[in-house]
C-alpha cells in the first residue's frame, strides 16, 4: 500500500457495522470494566486515560503505518518525543553521540539536564565520515542521535552509515524526521532504530497544536520506549490526537504545495544580490544533497538563506515590512514564517563561518506571486534602511 493511500485508510474505526470515516474523539480519565475477568485482561487492551484512549490508539497505527515501523507512541511535544527516546536508553555512566546539527533544545536537555545524572554527550560533524563517527563511540555510548537534515543549517545525514556504526557499538540510532513529515524519508528503512517526528509540525499541519511522536522498530525498542513515557507521566490530549490525525489525511497533499512553493522561492533568492547562499537539500550545494537524493523522495518547505553582510537595523527593516511571512517559531502550519536564526551559537564540534545574517524560511500555502510581493517590500524597506 502506497503512503498516499496510508495516509487516507490508516486509523479509521472499523469495529462496527456502521462507523464514522474518522474515529470521534474519546475523552476519559476512568475506564469502568463490566466483569472482573475484564479488569485482569485490561493491561491487554484499553485501561486508563494517561495511557491512551482509542483517539490515540488511531493515530498511533497511522504514524506507525507511515513510518514504517513496529509501533508508535504519543509525547506531548516533539521536544519530549526526543527526550524519552533518549531517556529510554541511557543511564549513569552512558555516553551518548548527538550531531551538532541538532535542534538546539535537545541538545541542552543532554549536555546540561544529563550531565547532571553522570551522562556524557560528544557532538559530531553531521558530515562526518563512517571512521569519524567509530572513532567517537565508546564502550558506553547508548545512544546515537540522529537529526536529517539539521536544524538551522540542513545538513543531511548518512543515516544507513550511522545505524551501522551505532550497532557495530551496541548503541541505537535515534533519527529526528520532523523535516520530511515521515512522507519524504523512512529512518526506519535506513536502519534507525527510532524515527521520531514533532507532529506538531506536519503531521498536524495547521499550527493548533503540540504533539510528538516516537516510531520504534522492533518489540524489544518500544517496550524501553513505553517504559520512558509511562514513568515521565506523558499524557497527550486526545482532542491533539483527533487534530494531528484529521491533518494527516491531506499530509501529501500540503506537502507537495508546500515543495512547489519552496521551489519558487528559491529561484527567486537566487536572483536577489542580497541573498549570499541557500540552505536547502535539494540543491547542489547543500552539504549531504547526494545523500538527500538517495534517502529522500522529496522535499518539504523549511530551508534557510544566508544574506550578504548588512547592519541590524536593515535586518529589522526587512522584519517589520513582512506582511505575510510571519515571525514566530515552529513551522509547519499552512502559514509562511521567516526567523532569524544564529547557528554559530550551537556549534561546538563544528564552527559557522557565515558572515551574513541566516533567515530560517518556512514556505507556506498562500498564493507564491503574494510570497514574493511580500519579500519584495521588505527587501525595498531593507535598502531605505541602509540610506
Amino acid at each position: 500500500m502506497k503512503d498516499d493511500t496510508k495516509l487516507a485508510a490508516a486509523g479509521r474505526p472499523h469495529h462496527r457495522p456502521a462507523h464514522p470515516v474518522n474515529p470521534p474523539v474519546e475523552r476519559a480519565s476512568t475506564y469502568l470494566f463490566p466483569t472482573y475477568d475484564d479488569y485482569l485482561e485490561g493491561a491487554k487492551s484499553i485501561t486508563y486515560g494517561r495511557l491512551g484512549t482509542p483517539t490515540h490508539r488511531a493515530l498511533e497505527e497511522a504514524v506507525t503505518a507511515l513510518e514504517g515501523g513496529f509501533e508508535t507512541r504519543l509525547a506531548p511535544s516533539g521536544l519530549q518525543a526526543c527526550n524519552a527516546a533518549i531517556l529510554a536508553f541511557v543511564a549513569t555512566g552512558d555516553h551518548i553521540l548527538m550531531t551538532d546539527a541538532a535542534y538546539d533544545p535537545t541538545r541542552k536537555f543532554c549536555e546540561k539536564f544529563l550531565k547532571r545524572f553522570g551522562v556524557e554527550t560528544t557532538f559530531y560533524d553531521p558530515l562526518a565520515s563512517k571512521e569519524e563517527v567509530a572513532a567517537l563511540m565508546r564502550p558506553n555510548t547508548k545512544v546515537v542521535f540522529a537529526e536529517s537534515p539539521g536544524s538551522l543549517t540542513f545538513e543531511v545525514q548518512d543515516l544507513p552509515m550511522l545505524a551501522e556504526a551505532a550497532h557495530a557499538g551496541g548503541a541505537k540510532l535515534v533519527a529526528d524526521n520532523t523535516w520530511s513529515g515521515g512522507y519524504y524519508c523512512k529512518p526506519i528503512e535506513l536502519g534507525a532504530d527510532v524515527s521520531i517526528q514533532a507532529g506538531t509540525k506536519y503531521l498536524a499541519g495547521h499550527a493548533d497544536c503540540l504533539i510528538g511522536t516516537i516510531t520504534s522498530a522492533d518489540e524489544q525498542t518500544a517496550k524501553k520506549i513505553y517504559y520512558a513515557l509511562l514513568q515521565l507521566g506523558s499524557n497527550v490530549s486526545a482532542d491533539d490526537a483527533y487534530l494531528t490525525l484529521r491533518g494527516m489525511r491531506t499530509l501529501s497533499t500540503r506537502l507537495s504545495r508546500h515543495q512547489e512553493s519552496t521551489e519558487e522561492l528559491i529561484k527567486f533568492f537566487k536572483k536577489r544580490d542580497e541573498i549570499d547562499r541557500i540552505l536547502h537539500p535539494a540543491l547542489k550545494s547543500c552539504p549531504g544533497h547526494a545523500i538527500w537524493k538517495r534517502d529522500f523522495s522529496g522535499a518539504s518547505g523549511l530551508f534557510g538563506v544566508v544574506m550578504k553582510p548588512a547592519p541590524l537595523p536593515a535586518l529589522k527593516a526587512f522584519f517589520n515590512a513582512l506582511k505575510l511571512f510571519g515571525m514566530g517559531f515552529s513551522w509547519g502550519g499552512f502559514e509562511s514564517l521567516c526567523l532569524h536564526v544564529r547557528p554559530e551559537q550551537y556549534r561546538t564540534a563544528t564552527e559557522w563561518r557565515e558572515e551574513g545574517h541566516v533567515l530560517r524560511i518556512h514556505a507556506g500555502l498562500e498564493d507564491i506571486d503574494d510570497l514574493k510581493a511580500d519579500l519584495e517590500r521588505a527587501f525595498a524597506a531593507m535598502h531605505a534602511a541602509l540610506k
